[in-house]
Formats: structure tokens, sequence, C-alpha cells
């Protein structure tokens, strides 16, 4: 489900002044006089921190939960080939060695997109501080560095990396990897900023809590992570050290290749201003987004968007048309960011199990569905720009998923790959 807007929130930054009257107007205007009941039990220190959350709620986005079809139309859907394994390997050397040049020439920078929690491992800390060792210690984000590490050694230097964390683990995450000496990557390469949040509610668009002095908030989507760098003041460093290009994966896929050279050369050979990593399929109802043409600019459609008839559609070969499934694992022209930055982006409404705490002050952690969150999502930014080179890896040599603590796309179906894989667990 979703709603066309630029952000969640309004400005961040901007020195904001509500008086009491003020807030309680602005409150009564969006029929959320519950919050301000709530403010008016609190000491100065929660009415401050609870007012400034609620200046920075963009209304408009707390609307759409009212109305009844959050659906984002689509447009017209075609396939869109990929660069296949057997024509990067005829070609690998001449693309690893584009990808090193660039690496070389500082040009080349590195995003982990790291906000959540392992909350479905049954940890309560952030999801790269999850252990996955079985003789030994091998933390998410360590595998993570390692594999970085296989870069810089052959580049023989480093590439920046920016970690985006959020409110809920920023502090935890950047005491994790200081305590683990950063697991061997230097320090001075490494910058933490944190993703903006957006507030949850009920079904009828009613803000919950979480705390007596705290709105309901959650990291708002993947797809806010270059806005986030801009406001925190984290591009600013992408911008002094010449980074043109910035590699860009999830924290949960300890298989990736990050700043893959024959990638980014790939990417560089073929002109485009992305690039996505991308899988083929398992079989046609695998759950996964696939990377496609919409009205003849790159997109992601997801499975559940997709008709019978498109899951199924086949070439004259006897190959699926819509064969290739996103890995979040991207390569995007800082430069072609920088102009979408204040373009509109969807806003996916979901709904989702909220823990809160009613009027008498008990905290429920429900068993259901209870609401919405609202979050952007990275698959969005491709079909804002003009072209996407589509590059196929093995499944089995990169793709080793953890969302679940077992069966599929599980801790252990990630250990037996990095098995398969050398890797010492």
């Amino acid at each position: 489900m979703t709603f066309m807007r630029k952000k969640i929130f309004s400005e961040k930054g901007k020195v904001l002044k509500m008086g009491e009257n003020e807030l309680f107007n602005v409150l009564k205007e969006h029929g959320q006089e519950h919050i301000f009941e709530a403010y008016k039990k609190l000491d100065n220190a929660g009415k401050e921190k609870l007012t400034a959350q609620i200046e920075r709620i963009d209304w408009s986005i707390v609307s759409i939960a009212g109305q009844k079809d959050h659906t984002q139309k689509r447009g017209k859907l075609e396939p869109l080939s990929a660069l296949e394994v057997d024509v990067i390997q005829a070609n690998k050397e001449k693309y690893e060695k584009q990808g090193l040049e660039a690496i070389k020439a500082g040009k080349v920078g590195a995003v982990l997109l790291a906000g959540g929690q392992g909350t479905r491992l049954g940890s309560d800390g952030p999801k790269g501080k999850y252990n996955i060792g079985i003789t030994k210690d091998m933390f998410i984000f360590e595998r993570l560095i390692r594999n970085l590490l296989d870069v810089t050694d052959k580049a023989g230097c480093f590439v920046p990396l920016y970690v985006m964390t959020s409110d809920k683990n920023n502090d935890e995450t950047i005491a994790f990897f200081e305590e683990k000496a950063y697991f061997g990557y230097p320090k001075d390469f490494v910058k933490f900023f944190k993703q903006e949040m957006a507030p949850s509610v009920d079904f009828d668009g009613k803000l919950y809590m979480e705390s007596e002095n705290s709105l309901s908030l959650s990291p708002n989507g993947n797809g806010g992570w270059f806005y986030s760098m801009s406001v925190t003041g984290v591009l600013k460093d992408v911008k002094a050290r010449g980074v043109e290009w910035l590699n860009i994966f999830a924290v949960d896929n300890v298989l990736q290749r990050i700043a893959d050279p024959v990638f980014v050369g790939a990417t560089l050979d073929s002109g485009c201003v992305s690039g996505a990593k991308v899988v083929r399929k398992a079989d046609p109802q695998e759950k996964i987004g696939v990377l496609c043409l919409e009205d003849g600019k790159p997109s992601i459609v997801e499975y559940y968007e997709m008709t019978e008839e498109i899951i199924n559609s086949k070439d004259e070969n006897g190959q699926l048309l819509y064969n290739f499934g996103v890995i979040l694992n991207y390569l995007f022209r800082v430069d072609k960011l920088e102009e979408i930055l204040s373009t509109k982006m969807p806003v996916h409404v979901v709904e989702k199990k909220i823990p809160y705490i009613n009027e008498n002050g008990e905290y429920i952690k429900p068993e259901t569905p209870n609401g919405y969150k609202f979050e952007l999502l990275v698959l969005d930014m491709i079909h804002l720009l003009d072209n996407c080179l589509s590059f196929e890896i093995v499944r089995d040599y990169e793709f080793a998923p953890i969302k679940n603590k077992t069966g599929v796309d599980s801790v252990e179906s990630a250990q037996a790959l990095l098995k398969k894989n050398g890797v010492e667990l």
C-alpha cells in the first residue's frame, strides 16, 4: 500500500518553538487529543521530548491511514534483461580492472543499511550484532566487514563505509564497533548516521505512544537513506572525499560482495547511472521483487503485485520473462541521487504489530496487526532514475539472507551457505 510523498517528517534541524496552546490546537486539528492528555501528565523534560516529536510529524502522511485505498497504481510493465553470469565471466577481467581503478581513485563508497533490530531472531539488539558463529563468535557486522576487506585488500586502499543506524540502535551499534575495534577496518573510514523515524498509528489513524513521554516511532524504511545522509551532514563527507558512486547494501545478507569491483566496472562500462545485483528466481512463485521496466524506466515490482500471467510468462526459449529478483545491493551515482533528493517518493503504508501503552499506562504487545507504519523503500529510487544495469549473481555464492531464526532465509540456511563458501564458523 503506497502513497506519494517526499518525506515522512518535516525538515530536521529547524528550530521549532511550539507553545502549549499551539500544540493543543495542532493535535485537536488532527484528531489526536489523546496525545495532549498524555502530554499534560509529563514533567518539563518529558513535555519537551514529546513536543519535539510532534513538531516533526508530516500530518499529510498520518492522514493516509484513514483512506480506504492505499494501493499505488502501476504503469505498463515490461521485462528487463540482465547482464547474465556467462557474459560477466567472459568480461570479468575487463570489468574488474575498471572497478579497481575507480576504487583506487576514491570514487566508490559503501552504505550499510543497519537501522533494524534482530527481533525476528530473538534478539533485542541491532541485527548486525547477532552471532552466527557455531564453534566461535562470528557476528553479522563482522562477516560484512570481512567481505569488504576482501575488496580493499585487492585494491590496496580502503573504501569509505557509511553505516545507517536508527534512534533505537545507534548508540549500541557504535559501542559495538568500538568494542570490536571496527573488526579490523580503519575507524577514519567509517561514519555512522541515523535514519529518520516515522510515527505509528492504529487503523483509525490515531497516534500510538510507546512510553509515557514518547510516540511510537520506527525507522522510516530503507528508502530514506540518502535523504538521511543529507540532513545529518554525512553527505558532506561523501563530497569531500570525492566519492562518485555509492554501493548500498542490507545488513542481513552475509555472503554479499560489497564495493565489488566487477559490479562497479560493469556498471561503469554500461554507461548506466545505477546498477542492481539480481538473482535468477528459484521458481516462478518465489517471494522476491523483480527488476523490470515500468513505463519505459527501470522499476521493481513486488511479488504480491504481479498477476499470475506476468509471473508465468516465458520467452521463446522457455525462460521466465520476469526472472531476475533484487537482493538489495545497488550502486548509485551520487550526482544523480542529488538530482532526485527533493523528488516525491511513494510512502508505503504497512500493517504491523505495534507495541504501545494504553490510556491506563499499560504496555500492550499485540499478537496480530493493530495499525500502520509508514516506510520509504529504496526500490522506488530506481524508478526515479533513467536506467539501471541488471547484474546477475550466482545465488549460492552471494545470497545468504538472514530473516528468520530457522527455515527459509534463516540463520541455519546462511550458515550452510557460508560453509559451502569456505567460511569457518
